[in-house]
């Protein structure tokens, strides 16, 4: 009987973690201090984005903005999807795929415990790796999967930071705005 690999098997505890109030020139140090393409931007021991190379060269150099004058909080990108430490390597490559991301936080009871990456999975099981990839290319993304879907995240409507964020008719919305949405 083969065992199938879990992502708390795989994923990696240490994090390079920062506060949504520092600069992109701080996270960027972190990053190349650490040899690392991401940060993951946290609150209240939960992520609340990811700040990516790809973020800070679109969103800063190409803008023309000064990485020193930038907060992490207005370039992370958000929400973020995560995963639980007890799904498959094939649960998060499929999570993955639907979510066009590289990178899944692994939170458990609501606490970041890790990330797990493609680069990890692909270490450990590179034909699950391929095989997932050729999957999300022959499906689109499903729009049902969002709606089931919990994200952390700023909220489009109200802008506040919530680790509950649902996909309600395409926009992520908090709590509070459902709510509101629903007495309307």
């Amino acid at each position: 009987m083969s065992h199938e690999v879990m992502v708390k098997e795989a994923m990696k505890t240490n994090l390079a973690i920062v506060k949504p109030s520092i600069t992109v020139l701080d996270a960027a140090k972190l990053m190349k201090k650490r040899k690392i393409g991401n940060v993951l931007v946290v609150e209240k021991k939960r992520p609340i984005g990811i700040l990516t190379e790809s973020d800070i060269l679109k969103k800063v150099v190409a803008e023309g903005k000064n990485a020193k004058d930038v907060i992490v909080k207005d370039v992370m990108s958000t929400p973020v999807v995560v995963i639980d430490p007890y799904c498959n390597l094939e649960e998060a490559m499929k999570t993955m795929g639907k979510c066009n991301v590289r990178r899944l936080p692994v939170v458990e009871k609501n606490e970041l415990i890790g990330i797990i990456t493609q680069k990890d999975i692909s270490r450990i099981s590179p034909v699950l790796h391929e095989i997932s990839r050729e999957w999300y290319d022959i499906t689109a993304r499903d729009e049902a999967y969002f709606k089931m879907q919990v994200f952390s995240g700023k909220c489009e409507d109200c802008g506040v930071l919530s680790a509950n964020l649902k996909n309600i008719e395409g926009r992520l919305l908090c709590d509070d705005c459902i709510d509101a949405l629903e007495y309307e």
